[in-house]
C-alpha cells in the first residue's frame, strides 16, 4: 500500500529553528526556505526530531483512519498490543482489553507473544553456533535499519530473524489462516509504521499509543470506568510471559538466557540510543574468543522511552510496573526447537550519499566566509558538528547557507557597518554602562576633532565612555533614554551656541541604546536666511499690490464719472423722441 512517510513537517510552523537538525542521529533533515523536512531514504523513524520540536511542527501520521477502514471490511480485526501498554495506560489488563473491544476489534493480543519466538529463535541460533562472531539483535526496526544505513560493515551481523511485530503478526494469521483478518499493532514506536507501509497484507496499519488514547477519547470510552463485565476478558490466545520484558533495556537478554544453560561462551551487551550504537561501532572488533550478542535498542532506556509512548512522564515507579507486570506468569519458557522465522524488514531502501571531494568542499566552505581552518569555528550552530558536514550538508542541497550562524552573524554586522558607515550624521550605539559600542567617522568628528583622532587609534571608539566625547547635556538624553527602555527626539537641540538633530532610541531595552546625532546648524542659518528673503520679497509685493489698486481705484472712478454721463445724455435724448411721438 503507498503511504506517505509516518514523520512529516508542518512548514507554516516550522521556521529556522534546526533543532532536529541538531538532534536527529542520521542528519535526515532537508531544509528549504528555512523550513526542515524529512528525508525518508534517511530516516530510520526514530522520532526523536519529533520529541525535540519545540513548535509541535514534526508530526507522526495518524492512521486511525486505516483502522477504520479495515473495521468496516475485514471479517475479523486483531489488536497486536506492544507490552509497555503498562506504562501509557493506568487500567487494569481487563479493562484495556474490553475498551479496544468497543472499539471494534473482535480479539486484543500481545505482540510480546511475538517477542517470546524471537527470543526463542535468538536462543537456538546463538547457542548453535560454532564461530565466535557478533550477533545483533533484529528486534527493533528503528536500530536495524540505522546500522543497515549507516553501519553497513555491521549490517551483515544483525541476525536474520523477523522484528516481534512481524513475528505476532504472522502468528496471528496462522490462527485464523481461513479467514480475512487484519492486524493492527498499538505501541510507542514509529518505525512499526515502516513494517506495516512494507507489508500491509500482513499488517494492515499501525498505530502509536497515543492516537490510541485520542481515538478512545473521541468514542468517549474511559478504560478507568467499570465497562461492563470485564472479569472474563483476557488477551488471545493466551498471557506471553517473558516477552512482557522487552520494553526494558537489557529485557531481552534476560528472556534469551536459559534457565539451565551455560553461557560462559557467550558475552551479552545492551546498546540502547542511536548515538550509543554508533559510538560502540565505530570500529571493527578483532580476534573474539567468544560469541558476543548486542541488544540493539533506538530508544534510550527501551522502548518505554519511545516516541509515542503516550506518557511522558518515566520515573522509577515506569521500570518497576513493566519488571514486575505478570511476574507470575514469567518462565522463561525457551522453545528450543522453534522454526527460526526469516526476517523481511532487512531489506530497507537506502540512499546512498557519495563523500564529496575536498575542492568541492572548500568551495562550499567560502561561500559562508571560511576560507582557512581558523574560521572554521565547529560551533554545531546550524546542526551538523563541524563546518565540514555542514559543508556536505550544502553540496547534498540538505542545508542552506542562512543556517551557519556565524556567518549571518557577520552578514549582520558587515551590512550594519555599511549602514553605519554611510548615513550622513552621526550614528553611535552605547551598553547600559554608556560605553561606546560602535559609531561611525561622523560622530567622531561631530564635537570635537580629538574624538577623530582617537577614532583613528580605536575603531568605533570602541569601549571608550560617552561621556568623554560629548557635551554632558546630551549624555543626560542617553541616561534618561537608558533608564525608561523608549525613545527620545530633540529637533532643535541647542548646545554650545549650536543646533543639533538628535534622536535616541533603545535596541535592547535598559542594556544597549543607540543615536542619530545631526548638526543642523548650517540648516538653520539658511533656512532663516531663505525666510528673511521671502519676508522682503512678501513686503514688496504687498507694495505693487497697493500701487496697482490705487491706481485702478483712480481709473476706475474716472471711468464711472464718463460712462454716468454718457448715460445720462441717453435718457435725455430717448425721452424727447418719445415726447414727439405722443404729440404727433
Amino acid at each position: 500500500m503507498n503511504r506517505n512517510f509516518p514523520v512529516y513537517t508542518l512548514e507554516n510552523s516550522c521556521q529556522d529553528c534546526y533543532k532536529c537538525v541538531r538532534r536527529c542521529p542520521t542528519k535526515s533533515i532537508k531544509v528549504i526556505d528555512g523550513s526542515a523536512s524529512v528525508i525518508p531514504s534517511l530516516c530510520v523513524s526514530c522520532g526523536k526530531c519529533v520529541e525535540v520540536c519545540p513548535a509541535g511542527a514534526k508530526k507522526i501520521r495518524n492512521d486511525i483512519s486505516i483502522a477504520k477502514y479495515l473495521l468496516k471490511n475485514k471479517t475479523k480485526i486483531i489488536a497486536s498490543v506492544a507490552p509497555s501498554w503498562i506504562n501509557s495506560f493506568t487500567c487494569s489488563e481487563q479493562q484495556f482489553i474490553i475498551g479496544l473491544k468497543k472499539l471494534g476489534f473482535d480479539e486484543v493480543s500481545e505482540t510480546a507473544i511475538g517477542a517470546q519466538i524471537v527470543s526463542s529463535a535468538t536462543h537456538r541460533i546463538l547457542h548453535e553456533s560454532k564461530e565466535n562472531d557478533i550477533f545483533i539483535s533484529s528486534a527493533c526496526p528503528s536500530a536495524v535499519s540505522y546500522i543497515k544505513k549507516f553501519n553497513s560493515e555491521y549490517g551483515s551481523k544483525i541476525m536474520d530473524i523477523g522484528s516481534p511485530l512481524q513475528i505476532h503478526a504472522r502468528f496471528l494469521h496462522k490462527q485464523y489462516q481461513d479467514e480475512d483478518i487484519a492486524v493492527v499493532f498499538f505501541g510507542p514506536c514509529i518505525a512499526k509504521k515502516n513494517e506495516a507501509d512494507r507489508d500491509s497484507d500482513l499488517i494492515g496499519a499501525a498505530l502509536t499509543f497515543e492516537n490510541l488514547q485520542d481515538w478512545l477519547a473521541e468514542e468517549k470510552i474511559d478504560l478507568n470506568q467499570n465497562l461492563d463485565d470485564i472479569s472474563n476478558q483476557q488477551f488471545y490466545p493466551f498471557k506471553a510471559e517473558e516477552g512482557c520484558l522487552y520494553p526494558l533495556e537489557g529485557g531481552m537478554i534476560e528472556t534469551i538466557k536459559g534457565v539451565n544453560d551455560i553461557d560462559d561462551d557467550i558475552i551479552y551487551l545492551q546498546l540502547s540510543g542511536l548515538y550509543n550504537i554508533e559510538n560502540f561501532l565505530k570500529e571493527k572488533v578483532m580476534n573474539l574468543d567468544k560469541k558476543v550478542f548486542i541488544e540493539c535498542l533506538a530508544c534510550e532506556s527501551g522502548c518505554i522511552n519511545g516516541p509515542a509512548v503516550g506518557n511522558k512522564q518515566k520515573n522509577l515507579n515506569d521500570l518497576i510496573n513493566i519488571a514486575s507486570y505478570r511476574n507470575e506468569y514469567r518462565k522463561l519458557s525457551i522453545d528450543r526447537n522453534v522454526e527460526i522465522p526469516v526476517a523481511e524488514h532487512q531489506n530497507v531502501p537506502f540512499e546512498y550519499e557519495l563523500t564529496p571531494s575536498a575542492e568541492l568542499i572548500r568551495k562550499k566552505l567560502a561561500l559562508i566566509g571560511k576560507t582557512s581552518l581558523e574560521d572554521e569555528l565547529n560551533c554545531s550552530g546550524c546542526g551538523y558538528q563541524t563546518c565540514q558536514d555542514f559543508a556536505k550538508a550544502l553540496i547534498h542541497n540538505k542545508a542552506e547557507v542562512e543556517m551557519c550562524v556565524s556567518y549571518m552573524r557577520q552578514l549582520a554586522q558587515k551590512q550594519a557597518n555599511a549602514l553605519i558607515r554611510y548615513i550622513p550624521a552621526g550614528v553611535v550605539i552605547v551598553d547600559k554602562l554608556l560605553n561606546i559600542i560602535e559609531c561611525n567617522r561622523h560622530y567622531a568628528k561631530l564635537f570635537d576633532e580629538s574624538n577623530l583622532l582617537a577614532f583613528e587609534a580605536v575603531p568605533g571608539l570602541r569601549g571608550i565612555p560617552l561621556k568623554k566625547t560629548l557635551p554632558l547635556a546630551f549624555a543626560k538624553l542617553f541616561a534618561t533614554v537608558l533608564e525608561s527602555g523608549g525613545e527620545l527626539i530633540r529637533d532643535n537641540f541647542v548646545c554650545d551656541n549650536e543646533i543639533y538633530e538628535i534622536k535616541v532610541f533603545t535596541i535592547e531595552e535598559n542594556f544597549v541604546i543607540g543615536a542619530i546625532i545631526q548638526n543642523i546648524t548650517n540648516q538653520e542659518l539658511q533656512r532663516e536666511q531663505i525666510a528673511e528673503k521671502a519676508r522682503a520679497v512678501i513686503s514688496k509685493n504687498i507694495q505693487t499690490v497697493q500701487r496697482v489698486a490705487n491706481c485702478l481705484g483712480e481709473h476706475m472712478a474716472e471711468t464711472e464719472i464718463l460712462l454716468r454721463e454718457v448715460a445720462s445724455g441717453y435718457q435725455k435724448e430717448d425721452s424727447v423722441k418719445d415726447i414727439k411721438i405722443y404729440d404727433k
